[in-house]
């Protein structure tokens, strides 16, 4: 995956995630749990993406 789509990708998650917390009326609570799923779903793209998990794949839920 080339670097400029990686960064594309954190920018725009950035920005919804930005904008879900300045727009969005909600708990300070919720917003945080959210921040949180965003943030380690992110890192483990991230990971995965530059090889890192590769063996992700295999776990089946």
């Amino acid at each position: 995956m080339p670097l400029i789509n990686v960064i594309i990708a954190l920018i725009v998650v950035g920005v919804i995630l930005w904008l879900i917390n300045t727009y969005i009326p909600m708990d300070r609570k919720i917003k945080s749990l959210l921040n949180i799923v965003v943030v380690i779903f992110t890192v483990l793209w991230l990971l995965r993406a530059f090889g890192v998990l590769d063996n992700l794949t295999n776990i089946r839920i």
